[in-house]
């Protein structure tokens, strides 16, 4: 079976690439990747040199320049691995949907991951990290079951279309939850409406290491469950045939998929459309064998967020914008264009 063969909702350009058009790429992303991390740490509110950036990674913080790049290098961490931790997880569900519109955003598991960290900080007085991040998987599995449930009412079952609109109604009955919920706690109103944008902004190594054995568990169970996700692409029936075990399958990689927004969301806040636009973009780059596309988008992704961070320090120099709103000036667009692409009656 060829990679072209596997996919049922890709249009036709997003067919399979040669393996030397892989070999191109890989050593391609991983430069651009690089140079976005060299350049995440010598732009700021504050010029710095080389030999900062040098004398820096190596520990040395005894000038302010050194001290201003060793402020960035956790911060430019949590961007790369936030990144890929919403560009991979993306890529898991597009492929467990078969939705081309499927992302965390969209389908409202990011905003059902702020809620639940709303709830838990406004009405139990949460504060530790390692409270957060739990909060909010629970609270993106919940919302991501609740979708795929009222999303399956009717014929056809859970039609791409179905989740979409589905995951657009739960985001928004969730927003305003949120905010009826903070509008009485004036107390802790500012931190959360600043976590709600969505930012890396503030990244310490304490909370990278809080983060890491998720986002670790998440990668793992994603990248295991590639050869699943091509056989589901096949259909369930072919895959069951094919002696997968459909639900089983399913249901691993979406709890890697809610592990990897869920925690993100839960340090960074909601950033949306990244887990959209990577997936797609990387068809176009490898091809639709999830074996190539989850890598690329994990990869990509990291890199995506790298930049909305990095060009959200120079559109707003000598303040910062929050890589949300870079990220949803990019993916809104792309949204709209997926939409026409495939038409509303193809979804």
């Amino acid at each position: 079976m060829t990679p072209a063969k596997l996919t049922s909702f890709i249009a036709p350009p997003y067919c399979g690439r040669p393996g030397g058009s892989r070999s191109i790429w890989l050593p391609l992303t991983i430069f651009a990747v690089v140079v976005l991390c060299t350049l995440s740490l010598l732009i700021g509110s504050r010029d710095v040199t080389w030999s900062d950036v040098l004398s820096a990674i190596g520990g040395h913080v005894d000038s302010i320049g050194e001290a201003a790049v060793a402020m960035r290098i956790p911060r430019t961490l949590l961007a790369l691995f936030a990144g890929a931790a919403l560009g991979l997880s993306g890529a898991v569900m597009q492929g467990v949907t078969r939705n081309p519109l499927a992302d965390p955003g969209i389908l409202g598991v990011n905003t059902g991951a702020a809620l639940a960290v709303v709830i838990g900080v406004a009405w139990f007085g949460m504060t530790s990290a390692q409270a957060y991040i739990w909060t909010a998987i629970l609270g993106a599995g919940c919302t991501a079951a609740l979708v795929y449930t009222v999303g399956s009412f009717g014929r056809g079952g859970a039609t791409p279309l179905k989740l979409t609109l589905a995951g657009a109604a739960t985001s928004i009955a969730f927003a305003s939850l949120v905010i009826a919920v903070v509008l009485p706690r004036g107390d802790i109103a500012g931190g959360i409406r600043s976590w709600q944008v969505g930012g890396v902004g503030g990244a310490t190594f304490e909370r990278l290491a809080e983060v890491a054995p998720f986002l670790s568990a998440g990668l793992i169970l994603s990248l295991g469950s590639a050869r699943k996700l091509n056989s589901l692409a096949l259909g369930d029936d072919l895959a069951a045939g094919l002696g997968e075990r459909v639900a089983l399958a399913r249901g691993i990689a979406s709890f890697a998929a809610v592990l990897l927004c869920g925690a993100t969301t839960a340090i960074c806040g909601p950033i949306g459309f990244v887990g959209l636009v990577v997936p797609h973009v990387c068809r176009l780059l490898v091809g639709v064998d999830h074996r190539w596309l989850l890598p690329f988008s994990s990869l990509v992704g990291g890199g995506l967020l790298l930049a909305g961070d990095i060009i959200g320090r120079i559109a707003a120099r000598p303040s910062e914008l929050e890589v949300g709103i870079v990220t949803a000036f990019v993916g809104a667009p792309f949204f709209i264009w997926i939409v026409r692409r495939q038409r509303v009656r193809d979804l």
